[in-house]
């Protein structure tokens, strides 16, 4: 019998909607029947590509006496992260305060009032080790309910007001040393040999390498270090596929060998964006080419409407790894004759085993090897077993597809195919870009926002602060490959829209039209993807550029409300760091039109910089400049204009010492 997730939107939710828990929506019907029965919560939290949330969901919430408690002592709530993120950041918090770590299942018990007291993350079916069964911890926490109620009343006020008193401060002085500080921790914590941060397990954490590029760009040598020895180990490693290209969500080991299998559309976008920078600064051929596999991963994810899909699941078949793994037997059967210097190249006997009859992880650890061997044979060589592999594995049970769109996620694929399509002068990411950025405008576009979630000709009500930043920032970027002026101007109205909805809620990214939550629900971490908060900032830095404005003040006021963290932990910051680096020595590139520098200068890449083109006199950014000339500005003070690519080359030399523009 179908519970009340029957008329979801979220494929995860509909997973659960034949499960005999009875489970309600997050949303003020819960909390009231909470209420009415005096009963406390009991809060789900996950996600449609979670192995461990299909483990627990299969063990306990498919089994009827599991259900029977859970129904019996608890209002069950279940919750889509990817769907509510403003949920899933506030509870997330108060998890780890809790327990001193977090993790996906969620597991919270929470007051009638939507306040913790207790909570974990997979509980399993039976006792296992160090983990009580997830019925004992039903039990235990129902006798609490009834026995010790005044202590976890006053547990849960008493968490609920720590957290709003540490996650609410007053803004102040951004300290100047945070990128000083930012640097030394991540040097400290730098695998030197395996690349990445210790300890494991190790996620790629593509928002940090962004700003880590940057750096790198800029000529600063430990940077330079700590990201060109991860960025290889990550590609040759087993979290990226070396099959089908994109990249796995995390590795559970040191050595980037044995991944988690999820794919995620957020991971990907970014780190397409820090592979191909990473080839314009290191000029690498592995960074270009795990960028452009990375790129068509990204264009297979887009719907036939233009909207990208969020993620694929790790499981296929019962299994974890299942589609992604592989025999030797297999593989010989499939690759015949280059069977052997596949054996090479894959580093077969030491690359990893995954579940039973010795199927194994595929790496690329023998490719410097095969590369000198080989010489220009390489590369079609490599194609050809890629190609034959690919057909082969197409046969297999693929991995569960959520095929909902995720307005944020998608603006993060437009941005990264729109930068590819103006580096690369590639068309067919260049279409994709304007394709998905019509969608999210047409389609999930609604008074003046951006709407969260689409899914099969259904949108919700739900709109969030990074829906609109990141959107505006696919904008500018599309502005930038174009130079059509539309996209500027919806990027500027989309931010506008952003500052004005979202500012009264301390610009956590909460729901428009939403009843507040019992928790704060403050992004003070954003190593895999920026905060909103940090995205509209960057994108009110790079407006600036083009209209001036209040925008610079406005990018600082984001800044100096983030003080507090900056101080503490500005390394989990990097989105904020880059917009530090952009207000400090950012600069805008000038290109009145029309102009024969156009196709050249776009084709640099310059993370520091915003291109503003049109024609002369149209923006306050171009007023007063000579067609055909370019102008390298910072804050509204400019180098002399030249009239070559060189000549630029050279002034942005003269700007930014060290920089390489290869």
């Amino acid at each position: 019998m179908a519970n009340r997730l029957s008329g979801s939107r979220s494929p995860y939710l509909l997973q659960h909607a034949e499960d005999p828990v009875d489970w309600y929506p997050f949303g003020e019907e819960a909390f009231a029947v909470a209420r009415r029965e005096d009963k406390p919560i009991f809060l789900s939290v996950g996600y449609s590509a979670c192995h461990w949330c299909h483990v627990m969901h299969r063990e306990s919430f498919q089994d009827p006496e599991t259900a029977s408690l859970l129904n019996a002592h608890f209002v069950p709530v279940k919750v889509d992260r990817e769907e509510r993120p403003d949920v899933d950041t506030a509870y997330m918090r108060a998890l780890v305060s809790l327990t001193g770590q977090g993790g996906w299942p969620m597991s919270l018990f929470l007051t009638p009032e939507g306040k913790p007291f207790f909570g974990g993350t997979y509980f399993p079916k039976e006792d296992r080790a160090h983990l009580p069964s997830f019925k004992r911890v039903l039990l235990a926490v129902a006798q609490a309910w009834r026995e010790e109620r005044e202590a976890l009343l006053k547990e849960a006020e008493g968490l609920s007001e720590a957290l709003w008193r540490s996650l609410t401060p007053p803004p102040g002085p951004v300290p100047q040393d945070a990128e000083e500080k930012a640097l030394r921790h991540l040097a400290r914590s730098f695998d030197p040999e395996w690349g990445g941060f210790l300890p494991a397990p190790k996620f790629p954490q593509g928002n940090l390498l962004l700003y880590l590029l940057a750096l790198a760009w800029r000529g600063e040598g430990e940077a330079g270090r700590i990201l060109k020895k991860t960025l290889r180990a990550m590609a040759l490693g087993g979290i990226y596929d070396q099959v089908g290209g994109g990249f796995h969500r995390y590795a559970v080991d040191r050595f980037w060998y044995l991944p988690h299998f999820e794919k995620m559309l957020y991971d990907n976008a970014l780190l397409a964006r820090v592979y191909l920078g990473a080839y314009r600064v290191f000029g690498e051929e592995l960074f270009l080419r795990v960028a452009q596999e990375t790129l068509d991963w990204l264009r297979g994810m887009q719907g036939r409407e233009g909207g990208f899909y969020t993620a694929l699941s790790a499981e296929s078949e019962g299994e974890e790894g299942r589609y992604y793994t592989w025999g030797a037997e297999e593989l010989e059967e499939a690759l015949g004759e280059d069977f052997p210097l596949a054996r090479r190249y894959f580093r077969l006997e030491t690359a990893p085993l995954v579940g039973e009859g010795g199927r194994r992880v595929l790496t690329a650890w023998g490719e410097e090897e095969l590369r000198k061997e080989l010489g220009e044979a390489f590369a079609p060589w490599r194609a050809g077993v890629r190609s034959r592999l690919l057909a082969r594995r197409r046969r297999r049970t693929p991995p569960d597809l959520d095929d909902k769109v995720l307005a944020d996620g998608s603006a993060l694929a437009v941005r990264a195919l729109a930068e590819a399509g103006r580096l690369l002068g590639h068309q067919g990411y260049l279409a994709a870009a304007h394709k998905g950025v019509r969608f999210l405008l047409r389609t999930m576009g609604r008074d003046g926002l951006v709407r969260h979630t689409w899914r099969a000709g259904a949108l919700g009500e739900e709109a969030f602060l990074q829906d609109q930043s990141f959107t505006a920032l696919a904008l500018l970027e599309l502005y930038a490959a174009t130079g059509e002026w539309p996209y500027l101007e919806r990027a500027r109205s989309l931010a506008e829209a952003a500052w004005e909805v979202f500012r009264g809620g301390g610009l956590e990214g909460s729901p428009t039209g939403a009843k507040p939550l019992p928790l704060p629900a403050k992004e003070v971490e954003e190593t895999t993807v920026p905060s909103g908060a940090s995205a509209l900032a960057e994108a009110f830095w790079r407006l600036d550029a083009a209209f001036g404005g209040d925008y610079r003040k406005r990018a600082q006021a984001l800044m100096e409300g983030m003080a507090l963290w900056l101080g503490r932990h500005p390394q989990a910051l990097p989105g904020f760091l880059l917009v530090h680096r952009l207000l400090e020595e950012g600069t805008a590139l000038a290109l009145p039109l029309p102009s024969s520098l156009w196709e050249e200068a776009k084709g640099l890449y310059l993370p520091l910089t915003q291109l503003v083109a049109g024609p002369a006199d149209a923006l306050p950014g171009l007023a007063g400049r000579e067609p055909g000339r370019a102008y390298l500005c910072r804050e509204g003070s400019c180098r002399m204009p030249v009239g070559d690519v060189e000549a630029l080359r050279g002034e942005i030399r003269e700007v930014y010492r060290g920089a390489n523009l290869v």
